[in-house]
């Protein structure tokens, strides 16, 4: 542990990195939105755009009502999808990789759902069993929820594999 002190340059410029970050991300945040919305355009969907910057990354929101056709893009499978041309959309404009984070009709929550199923189903199972127990491979945003699931519960996680191949594997507690 240290007993430095930060001088107020220090604190100043760190406050100011902060800034730019979040100037950053809110740039990001701009160019994402506009080629979304450039998108839902040439579909001729009906939403609206929220940008957001939580945990340091861009957070964007497509929201409509309930008798919108943005469901036809909703599938959390098509908002992966969507979210990657979206990040590299922004990329080639920033020249800067993206975290951004795109979210559909609801589609990020019910993803969530969906994983909770799946990982209290697998828990249940090394559980019982007392044997680790791989997953299949998911992005890293995926990956967090479902560690943070598995932590609540009390067992043990890690990520394993490379690149599309990285998956968890859930092991008993030690």
């Amino acid at each position: 542990m240290s007993n430095e002190v930060e001088t107020p340059e220090v604190i100043e410029a760190t406050g100011a990195a902060d800034k730019d970050s979040a100037k950053n991300l809110e740039e990001e945040g701009d160019i994402a939105a506009d080629y979304l919305e450039e998108l839902l355009d040439i579909f001729d969907l009906d939403g609206d755009i929220d940008i957001d910057v939580r945990q340091g990354r861009a957070y964007l929101e497509i929201t409509a009502n309930q008798d919108s056709n943005l469901r036809v893009i909703s599938d959390p499978e098509t908002v992966e999808a969507l979210q990657e041309l979206t990040r590299l959309a922004v990329q080639v404009k920033t020249n800067t990789f993206s975290r951004l984070i795109l979210d559909v009709g609801g589609s990020r929550q019910a993803r969530v759902d969906e994983l909770t199923r799946i990982v209290n189903k697998l828990i249940a199972k090394v559980k019982d069993t007392g044997e680790a127990v791989p997953m299949k491979p998911m992005s890293s945003y995926e990956r967090k929820i479902v560690h943070d699931i598995i932590s609540e519960a009390g067992l043990v996680s890690e990520s394993e594999g490379e690149g599309r191949d990285r998956h968890i594997v859930i092991k008993p507690a030690e």
